[in-house]
């Protein structure tokens, strides 16, 4: 007899078609059988040891994360509620270019204090991995939800070239192309990179196509964190079309926001850059969070001068009065290329967190309030709070636009990412709340997208970019990472005020065919494990 059969769901399969009433049968971690309108049918039910009713509940594919900052957390906190109680099942790693694999002694430690911000010191953490193969083989000892990981482009630079500003040597690119082949040989889904982060952001245009032919040569995608989301957004965006063309490479914009005054209303040019690609037969796809504001590093909007070398040079260079008002400059006049070539507003960056518990005065307040309450200018706040808390602070930087978010998520290729950044103790609520708030706002409340719609969204479409033929979808045969949720009370939980509070109305998760989320508490079980790219036919 069967493990379990889930009676009477409205599916919503994930294709976008129209939700029908059916019993669902799960066994052996996969999906074991589907009876549409069985009551109704009066047909012979399906059986099973466990039955649980559904009535009034959607049953789902799991979502998708296509943008996640996990790496470390997947570790860190085997419970990782703030993804599974969302209903995600699958999180994409490895983004913005900067990860943990693959790495030697030297790299490690460069990169942990790069994005301690993103990810903590990781003080508690064995990296008891060097290779993309041996942290997926960390990830399959067992985590909440599934993970897939994208080669780092800016740790591949930092392993083999370093942190400067200059150009590789042949003989440099050819060991970025092997670390890369075998980091998609191992199990990896395709190639990440932070083109305004160092020191990913120091490779020109000809030595990012050479590592997409690699990508491409694999079946895997590119994932660029581009070179703006300011001042150059559009331009930035006809750079990545046109590199990943050359290439040969499938392309997945991250976070394809269009951000700062500079593009308020601007969504329009953006997805007609992307409807002409895609004409011309791009494979092209992207993610986006539904908030408006950012988030991400205070150390991310200097400008990349002030950051080569590494985090150590970059805290000289801070230390040093002559060279932080040369940093200043290029912040608040010239408009530094960390801040996407826009003029910082300090009442734009609200700090979310900070490594030190001795500097949480900042947490909650933009760097021109807490100026104010210490008598001084901004840029004097914002180097003290660097220098003291070593690069570590992130920051909400309310700079989006709703229209353009909106407009965004409409696109055919549009697909579902938190971009959720857990560290600090006050991060951004998308970390908590961005499947929820697609469904509960932007679905129920306001209909800019249809149920069906939004969950192919959050489901399938990912599915097919990340190449996995067996999920994504309610289909037989399929793995049964599952949700269900009441379509008439799914909300995000999480606040700007509150951004930790989890979910309502999403009572059931299913990874890999057992209960992660029952009765809306978060069980005991790790299910997950690392999702490996699926090689071409």
């Amino acid at each position: 007899m069967e493990e379990l059969v889930i009676r009477d769901a409205d599916v919503v399969d994930g294709s976008g078609s129209d939700a029908y009433r059916a019993d669902v049968v799960v066994d052996g971690g996969r999906i074991a059988g589907i009876v549409k309108e069985a009551a109704a049918a009066g047909c012979q039910r399906p059986k099973a040891r466990r039955e649980l009713d559904a009535e009034g509940l959607v049953l789902s594919p799991g979502f998708v994360d296509m943008h996640a900052h996990s790496d470390l957390a997947l570790l860190r906190d085997p419970d990782h509620s703030a993804k599974a109680a969302q209903g995600v099942t699958l999180e994409v790693i490895g983004q913005d270019g900067l990860s943990y694999a693959p790495v030697d002694d030297r790299t490690l430690g460069e990169v942990r204090r790069a994005i301690a911000g993103w990810n903590g010191p990781g003080d508690d953490i064995d990296f008891d991995w060097r290779t993309v193969g041996e942290y997926l083989d960390r990830l399959d000892r067992g985590i909440a939800v599934n993970a897939a990981y994208l080669v780092p482009q800016g740790t591949v630079r930092a392993l083999t070239v370093g942190w400067e500003d200059r150009a590789a040597t042949p003989r440099e690119l050819e060991r970025m192309r092997q670390l890369v082949a075998e980091g998609l040989e191992q199990g990896a889904v395709g190639m990440s990179s932070g083109l305004t982060y160092t020191p990913g952001m120091y490779a020109p245009d000809a030595e990012l196509t050479e590592l997409c032919r690699v990508v491409a040569s694999y079946g895997g995608y590119y994932c660029p964190h581009h070179r703006s989301y300011g001042a150059g957004a559009l331009q930035a965006y006809e750079e990545m079309v046109a590199l990943t063309r050359q290439a040969g490479c499938s392309l997945h914009l991250a976070h394809a926001t269009m951000n700062f005054g500079v593009n308020k209303g601007r969504a329009p040019e953006l997805l007609a850059l992307l409807d002409e690609a895609l004409a011309a037969g791009s494979d092209i796809s992207l993610d986006t969070y539904p908030y408006t504001p950012g988030c991400t590093t205070l150390a991310a909007v200097l400008p990349s001068w002030a950051s080569e070398g590494g985090p150590e040079e970059t805290l000289g260079r801070l230390a040093d009065e002559g060279t932080s008002e040369r940093i200043r400059h290029d912040l608040e006049v010239t408009g530094s290329d960390g801040c996407h070539g826009v003029p910082v507003e300090w009442d734009t960056i609200e700090i979310s967190g900070v490594n030190d518990p001795a500097l949480g005065e900042y947490v909650g307040r933009t760097i021109e309030e807490s100026a104010a309450v210490r008598g001084e200018e901004p840029w004097v706040t914002a180097r003290g709070l660097l220098l003291a808390d070593r690069l570590a602070p992130t920051i909400l930087q309310h700079v989006g636009h709703e229209e353009n978010v909106r407009a965004i998520m409409r696109h055919r290729v549009h697909t579902g990412g938190s971009d959720g950044i857990l560290q600090g103790a006050k991060p951004h609520p998308r970390a908590y709340g961005t499947f929820p708030h697609y469904l509960g706002h932007y679905v129920r409340e306001l209909g800019v997208l249809s149920l069906e719609e939004c969950v192919a969204h959050l489901t399938s479409r990912p599915a097919a970019r990340l190449r996995l033929p067996d999920r994504g979808l309610v289909r037989e045969g399929y793995v049964a990472d599952l949700v269900l949720f009441d379509p008439a009370t799914v909300a995000a939980g999480s606040t700007f005020a509150e951004p930790r509070t989890l979910p309502t109305g999403i009572p059931y998760v299913l990874v890999d065919g057992r209960f992660v989320i029952e009765d809306g508490r978060r069980t005991d079980v790790l299910a997950g494990r690392a999702v490996r790219r699926t090689p071409p036919a």
